[in-house]
């Protein structure tokens, strides 16, 4: 009898592990379809832009801000002593708040996308209050004088096709990056010098930021910018990556 038993419970653990691995594997299938995405959207499948024409030595710089208004100036000044161009992502709401900042930035030369307007991670949301978002936020840069941005970046990055599909009905391309430093946790200025110098290459979007939570991004910037010029890498704005990446499309990793 004692057999018996042991059989039997050899046989429910068997059954246990074979249902627990099951179930990781369907959660895992199911999240990478809900939160995977490619460069260039097609009528079957919504699309992120992460990195342009391969075969061409444009990159783009960008930077996210959503809060804060002391670290983009000494940003700004790196970018102007090194002759770079970048794109900023910005939040409706911090536009509403700086926005003699926003217009620095303009004046400066370089291009501007959205965040959204409340910088809150569009997957924790229904659908029609990321719709409601968005719309806001394009109501909030039309009144501040920007009615022609055609950019957008999720807060957080944080999409799935569902939302890139959203965001494309209402006439914005959808960016995302391919190089991302995590500059906003702050690991030490030559991490990110590290991270971007080693990692980039030709037609990527770079992640960088410029809120307040940053304290280490414009002197890592000293190095990184001279030092990718010294690569061969040249610096456009995201749309102009954007209109050259037509010959070529990736899906983003």
């Amino acid at each position: 009898m004692s057999y018996f038993y042991a059989w039997r419970l050899s046989r429910w653990k068997r059954f246990f592990y074979i249902t627990l691995f099951a179930l990781i594997a369907a959660i895992l299938i199911w999240s990478e379809s809900n939160n995977s995405f490619s460069v260039f959207s097609s009528s079957d499948e919504p699309s992120a832009f992460v990195k342009g024409n391969s075969n061409e030595n444009n990159i783009a710089l960008t930077f996210n801000i959503s809060w804060g208004e002391e670290k983009v100036h000494d940003i700004l000044k790196q970018l102007k002593s090194n002759k770079v161009q970048a794109t900023f992502f910005v939040s409706g709401e911090w536009a509403e708040r700086h926005p003699e900042i926003l217009e620095k930035i303009k004046k400066d030369n370089h291009e501007i996308g959205m965040l959204g307007y409340r910088y809150k991670s569009y997957l924790d949301q229904e659908i029609a209050k990321v719709r409601k978002d968005i719309l806001y936020a394009k109501e909030i840069f039309k009144k501040l004088g920007y009615d022609k941005i055609t950019l957008m970046r999720a807060p957080s990055g944080h999409i799935n096709k569902e939302i890139i599909k959203l965001i494309e009905g209402l006439d914005l391309k959808v960016v995302h990056w391919r190089v991302d430093a995590d500059d906003w946790e702050n690991p030490g200025t030559q991490k990110i010098v590290d991270t971007i110098m080693e990692e980039t290459s030709n037609g990527d979007v770079i992640l960088l930021h410029a809120s307040d939570s940053v304290k280490q991004t414009a002197e890592a910037l000293s190095e990184i910018l001279p030092g990718l010029k010294e690569k061969g890498f040249n610096f456009v704005p995201v749309s102009e990556l954007y209109n050259q990446a037509h010959a070529e499309s990736k899906l983003a990793e």
